[in-house]
């Protein structure tokens, strides 16, 4: 059985993530169409969750929780550089190769990648870049920062946060299965995601991760 356009799902995802602002909270209606277009898979089910999840609240108060989920909580940032070089001198080398990666890929100019003042390692604009861009090498980019993906994922579901379904969501459309705890995932940084070898380019290896063991200091690294 043919899989689910993975384009589809990571820009669904990257809308998802987004702050709750009316443009965005408009789109429900078309994120639920685009999904209902696909074939039935986990992380359709897991999105469409969340946007039944979303349709139960005020606008207010999605806008006061995504505040409190991803601007004033670190352990679930969704700047990704942050998961592999904290808040150190690194961390600038790390978000220009994620510069470098979307010049890369609209290097012929049938795309402009306009970060909106944000910085390009936010996870919404990977997923459209995944989504839009290069999705061979968005998903690509994705795995290598697989790790941090499911720490984030880790620390929504501690906090029974709805965004925990969208980050499984996009973990679920990467190759290997997720770490059932934090102790997985810090194994996965040190010997690397799982890989496809059909589909893809060669593998890019996996970036160190740091070993937060509550993600509020970035004090040592594994």
């Amino acid at each position: 059985m043919r899989r689910p356009d993975w384009r589809v799902v990571h820009q669904v995802a990257a809308w998802c993530l987004g702050y709750p602002d009316d443009d965005l909270l408009a789109r429900v209606p078309l994120l639920r169409d685009a999904l209902a277009e696909q074939r039935d898979s986990e992380p359709v089910r897991l999105l469409t969750r969340f946007l039944d999840e979303i349709g139960r609240h005020q606008s207010d108060a999605l806008r006061s929780a995504y505040v409190d989920t991803f601007d004033l909580n670190r352990r679930s940032t969704l700047y990704l550089s942050y998961w592999t070089d904290g808040d150190t001198r690194r961390r600038g080398e790390t978000i220009g190769a994620f510069k470098q990666r979307y010049r890369d890929a609209t290097s012929n100019g049938a795309w402009l990648v306009n970060t909106h003042g944000d910085l390009p390692d936010h996870l919404p604009m990977v997923l459209e870049y995944a989504a839009l861009a290069d999705p061979v090498g968005g998903r690509e980019l994705l795995q290598e920062h697989r790790p941090g993906l499911e720490l984030i994922r880790l620390s929504l579901a501690e906090r029974g946060s709805p965004y925990a379904d969208v980050l499984a969501a996009v973990c679920a459309t990467l190759p290997g299965r997720s770490p059932r705890d934090r102790a997985e995932a810090m194994a996965i940084a040190r010997s690397g995601p799982p890989s496809e070898t059909v589909g893809v380019g060669p593998d890019q290896g996996s970036p160190v991760l740091l070993g937060f063991p509550t993600v509020a200091t970035a004090s040592r690294e594994v």
